[in-house]
């Protein structure tokens, strides 16, 4: 889709006609916010231009300090270079100019302030941003017994450091755009050189500048709806992390991050649905006890995802159970069929889960309480559930929890209520059918042209290995292929 391109407004030697042009964009007098400070210096008006909040007051103040000084202790020349002279007495470290009204704003609107001098026609910059927010946090949900306990921010400039402190490469390369017709909020893609594909990070760079939108308020999950066509599709096809160690790991294979302002999660691209079931804590474990980590979390989610049709069956047809597994399957009936006892009872789970994230921490114990009682024992004793039903569907639940990747819990908890359904329906073919047909729109999904079940759909031996068995780090030499990875050898033997 063709674009408009946009008029730039040069800035003008007089200031009249800046602060005209700029009362009209910024709202001077109307947002409280924005506001500008007058100077002369060597006879000559200088603004400074600032928003509050976003800029570090004590820097401004220096500047002002500076300035006035310059002043007091200067002289005045007809030859004397202006800009130049303030340039020279800025007590800060990133100074840069622009010619335009419109860069001018939106880097002022960004946090940093511009200055103003009569009878120029360009500003000086300086990055004086300091945005409120919180310091690094270990993340909720990749909390690890051992390790770093620091976490992403809502700020990119912190987000980008904590990367760069875990790889000290030269090589990193951390390029800045603003997506939004409005909000211009500030996306980062952040990658290694010389390892990862830049066929990946030209398209990546491409589907952000085709971003056409006012702004981009839900960030990083806009961006990700953007870059990756998902339509109905309930798979994740990137996978969120807001642990640098995390991130650093995944830029050093060979994969692509994006950043997002205003968002603690990085968005880390391409990957497979092997990478959502990883954790950090196998990494922070010896080999042998990481292994049966990430066996017992494979096991967790896969009996999760059938233990409920699969009993359902069992239980529709009775004649399928061996002799020595006959007690399997509810003792008493009640008025209530079991498929339906059971659409009650995760949508009741569900309830649960979306109550937990909007009830405030002094009352989530009385929630557990009252959760326990309603869906337990009072369920149970009034005759809605049988026991059965609730300890397969807490089951289910607990192997969900047990999913690293809260997007993929989320799509694996539709996909079991979907073939609860088509059990319900049509019994025992409906559940080889279900399952076949699960595995098959998992082959097809493609992210960024990667097979989502690489490495078992291309069978990749070597990958598939470290995938199942945690290797110890010396003993892995290459990168995954999957990223197509410029330098495939991790470390080199001697």
């Amino acid at each position: 889709m063709s674009q408009t391109k946009k008029i730039e407004t040069p800035i003008s030697p007089i200031l009249e006609k800046n602060e005209e042009e700029l009362k009209k964009r910024l709202g001077f007098g109307t947002s409280f916010d924005v506001g500008v400070r007058k100077l002369s210096i060597f006879d000559k008006e200088i603004q400074i231009y600032f928003v509050n909040g976003l800029c570090d007051i004590q820097y401004i103040i220096e500047i002002l300090k500076e300035q006035m000084d310059l002043d007091s202790r200067g002289r005045k020349t007809e030859s004397i270079d202006i800009i130049k002279s303030i340039s020279n007495h800025l007590p800060h470290v990133q100074v840069e100019y622009t010619k335009t009204i419109e860069d001018a704003t939106t880097k002022m609107l960004s946090g940093l302030i511009f200055i103003l001098v009569e009878g120029e026609e360009e500003a000086i910059v300086i990055d004086v941003r300091s945005y409120p927010g919180r310091g690094p946090q270990e993340p909720d949900t990749e909390r690890v017994v051992r390790g770093s306990r620091d976490g992403y921010t809502e700020n990119i400039i912190i987000n980008t450091a904590l990367t760069r402190r875990r790889i000290r490469d030269d090589r990193l390369r951390n390029e800045i755009m603003q997506v939004g017709e409005r909000s211009k909020t500030d996306v980062c893609i952040s990658y290694i050189d010389g390892v990862a594909d830049p066929k990946m990070v030209k398209i990546l760079k491409k589907e952000l500048e085709a971003i056409n939108i006012d702004g981009i308020s839900m960030a990083d999950k806009i961006v990700e709806e953007f870059i990756v066509k998902q339509g109905m599709n309930p798979f994740p096809l990137v996978r969120y992390t807001e642990r640098p160690d995390v991130a650093a790991n995944h830029l050093l294979e060979g994969h692509v991050l994006i950043m997002v302002d205003t968002s603690p999660s990085v968005i880390i691209t391409p990957t497979t649905l092997f990478h959502h079931v990883q954790h950090a804590e196998e990494y922070r474990q010896a080999p042998m006890i990481g292994t049966i980590l990430r066996w017992t979390r494979f096991t967790g989610i896969l009996f999760s995802l059938l233990i409920l049709p699969f009993w359902l069956l069992l239980v529709m047809q009775p004649s399928l159970l061996p002799t020595a597994l006959e007690f399997i399957g509810p003792q008493e009936t009640n008025n209530i069929p079991i498929f339906l006892q059971i659409v009650f009872a995760e949508l009741g789970i569900e309830l649960l889960r979306m109550a937990a994230i909007h009830t405030p921490s002094p009352l989530a114990t009385a929630l557990g309480l009252v959760a326990a009682l309603l869906i337990g024992e009072l369920a149970i004793q009034v005759g809605y559930f049988t026991p059965e039903v609730i300890l397969y569907v807490a089951l289910g639940a607990i192997g969900m929890f047990a999913t690293p990747s809260y997007e993929l819990g989320v799509a694996l908890r539709v996909s079991r209520l979907l073939l609860v359904v088509i059990v319900a329906i049509f019994k025992a073919p409906g559940f080889i059918i279900g399952t076949t047909l699960f595995i098959l729109l998992l082959a097809t999904i493609k992210t960024f042209n990667k097979p989502y079940l690489w490495p078992f759909l291309p069978f990749d031996p070597p990958a598939m290995w470290h995938i199942f068995i945690r290797s110890s780090v010396p003993t892995v030499r290459f990168r995954p292929s999957i990223v197509r990875p410029q330098d495939p050898i991790k470390q080199r033997s001697e």
